[in-house]
């Protein structure tokens, strides 16, 4: 009995690699891994006798180790692998846990899946076909992923007579292509997965290849390079109250390690504190670090909720609503860049729109390919504007807080995984945003302002302008930092280079939106009056600027009322043919589905209009 508890006491110890197979289809990836589960000795009697039977069943006349792992009957039937397969074993050295991955294209994304925490990937190489579309994309992909390091496994070398010319044409072969990669660690092992040939054993056949076996090198391989012990960062999972005396924030430890007494700020809102205590089921501890599961409580009351994220005051993360991401896509249906996507980050769910898809890329020769949207499977660089801005780390550097995944909001299903690869959208490889050390609730706290951009949006001559200029005299009444922003005057100067086809009219209002999360982020209240008349830029708008600074205001006056008020003479020229594409002559109104306030300025007089919204305020504080 003592024995069995010195063995359990062990492999407690013991530490964890996460791997990974990949490669094409039929390459041997489930041989493989059947191989090292039995002969590493960790197949159960009873599940052995049950792969003999199957083998026999399935008219192979040797034993089939593949089937250990094929547990899906699809699977068996077709002899393919077509989920993930995950796998637990260990040695007296070291636990293991394998993800068998598909080798179909259309499987990729459960490939994505397997490798999302993987330590090291094993991609296997059929000794007969050489090199494959598939392999080349599965080795990307593991580049992406930050993979540390990489196993190329050139299998079935008893099919070529166990040819060192082979392998080595193989080896040259994957390393020129591998020079466009990432990949730090690249290590060639020759096997044969169905004969044994260095699973755990060296090989007989193969004299000439003087590297450890597949086995030896997984137990002996140093996985503690590719962790993060550095930068703190704790994603709050859950807000833990018990009882009155007692408030923590749980969550598990994404990287770095924490002190009791350690400074620490949360993120977004930027509040600062010390950690007073690292409460565990076992008791209060003076430091934990990366992976460790505990409840932090703080020397202040600060108001933290689930999403939020606490890090070291010294050593802050990128706080931003715009990221550059690498993006695998993983949805049935195509990327569209009208369409409002929700993001899961860390333990923070976000809505996101794809603004720009800079490029696609052949997995087959690397290059970039210009495309208007990603179908299943590919991967592209694309630029994503979230509604709130969250802390994050570059992929490169932190692999738990720079990868996200894309979620449908109709559905619930995940249809993209993402790694962040730059701060925020470039225009250039050398531009980057800086932070400045005041930040937005200092500046809001000096000016006393909450501040938000209040969006009027309707018809010319439907009253915007008037009542936005009455709203900000009763502004500036009260003392509140104000400013209006309307469609002439930015026209005179920021603007003054655009025209009024449908793509300058775009860029008109995605500018203004730049401008008025400028104001906000300085503190000033925001009054933009413009016609704004697609759905599509007001959404845009709302992303940029942030949705809870955001109020659409929709004044909703008649169109045969706004022609009779005709205050610059528009209607007039636009009926007589002297302006094109004027909106609600020409060119439609798309009236907003959900605003904060609609008015009538035909029933709702200028005053009663400015009440109206000074009350809506006054109800968010």
């Amino acid at each position: 009995m003592r024995d069995v508890h010195y063995i359990i006491e062990q492999s407690i110890k013991s530490d964890i690699l996460r791997l990974t197979t990949a490669g094409s289809v039929d390459d041997g990836k489930s041989t493989l891994i059947g191989r090292l589960l039995y002969d590493s000795k960790n197949i159960f009697d009873d599940h052995l006798q049950a792969v003999n039977e199957d083998s026999s069943k399935w008219g192979r006349d040797y034993v089939d180790y593949a089937l250990l792992t094929d547990g899906l009957k699809a699977e068996r039937e077709q002899g393919i692998t077509i989920d993930v397969a995950y796998r637990y074993f260990s040695t007296p050295k070291r636990r293991f846990i394998i993800a068998d991955t598909p080798g179909h294209e259309e499987y990729t994304r459960n490939m994505v899946t397997g490798a999302s925490t993987a330590d090291l990937a094993i991609i296997l190489i059929d000794a007969c076909k050489g090199l494959v579309t598939q392999s080349k994309r599965h080795s990307f992909v593991s580049s992406l992923l930050g993979i540390p390091h990489i196993v190329i496994a050139v299998n079935k070398m008893d099919l070529v007579d166990y040819s060192e010319y082979r392998y080595n044409q193989i080896r040259e072969e994957y390393l020129d292509f591998a020079s466009k990669l990432e990949i730090d660690d690249i290590t060639f092992i020759p096997l044969s997965a169905l004969k044994g040939d260095n699973i755990v054993h060296s090989s007989v056949h193969m004299p000439w290849y003087e590297g450890p076996s597949l086995m030896s090198f997984l137990e002996n391989v140093y996985t503690g390079a590719g962790r993060n012990l550095v930068d703190f960062r704790f994603p709050v999972q859950m807000v833990n109250r018990p009882h009155l005396n007692f408030r923590g924030f749980a969550g598990r430890i994404a990287s770095g390690t924490v002190k009791k007494g350690d400074g620490i700020k949360v993120l977004p809102s930027g509040q600062s504190s010390h950690v007073k205590s690292i409460v565990t089921m076992d008791g209060e501890l003076t430091e934990a670090f990366m992976g460790m599961s505990v409840t932090i409580t703080l020397e202040d009351e600060i108001d933290i909720s689930r999403g939020d994220m606490i890090v070291h005051s010294h050593n802050l993360p990128h706080v931003d609503n715009k990221l550059e991401v690498i993006l695998v896509w993983m949805g049935d249906e195509p990327s569209d860049k009208n369409k409002t996507y929700l993001i899961k980050h860390s333990s923070h769910y976000e809505k996101a729109l794809i603004t720009c898809l800079n490029y696609r890329v052949n997995p087959d020769n690397l290059h970039r390919e210009d495309v208007e949207f990603l179908q299943l499977n590919e991967i592209g660089r694309v630029c994503l504007e979230l509604f709130n801005p969250i802390p994050f780390d570059e992929y490169s550097r932190n692999r738990s807080t720079g990868g996200l995944i894309l979620i449908d909001p109709d559905t619930n299903i995940t249809i993209g995984a993402g790694m962040i690869i730059n701060r925020s959208l470039t225009y250039g490889k050398n531009i980057y945003k800086h932070t400045g050390v005041i930040g937005h609730s200092e500046r809001c706290l000096l000016l006393n302002n909450q501040p938000l951009t209040y969006w009027l949006t309707g018809l010319s001559g439907s009253g915007k302008s008037t009542i936005a200029f009455a709203l900000e005299k009763e502004f500036y009444q009260k003392q509140k930092p104000v400013y209006v922003l309307d469609g002439d005057n930015v026209r005179h100067g920021l603007n003054k280079d655009l025209g009024f086809s449908i793509d300058d009219r775009h860029e008109n209002i995605r500018r203004i939106a730049e401008v008025a999360r400028l104001f906000n982020d300085a503190g000033i209240t925001v009054i933009a009056s413009f016609i704004s008349p697609f759905e599509e830029d007001r959404i845009k708008a709302r992303a940029i600027i942030g949705p809870r600074r955001f109020c659409e205001i929709f004044v909703d006056t008649p169109l045969e009322i706004c022609i009779q008020r005709d205050p610059k003479g528009l209607y007039k020229k636009a009926i007589d043919g002297k302006i094109k594409d004027f909106t609600g002559i020409k060119s439609s109104f798309e009236a907003p589905a959900h605003p904060q306030i609609t008015i009538d300025t035909t029933k709702t007089s200028i005053k009663e209009a400015v009440d109206i919204i000074q009350n809506y305020e006054i109800g968010i504080d």
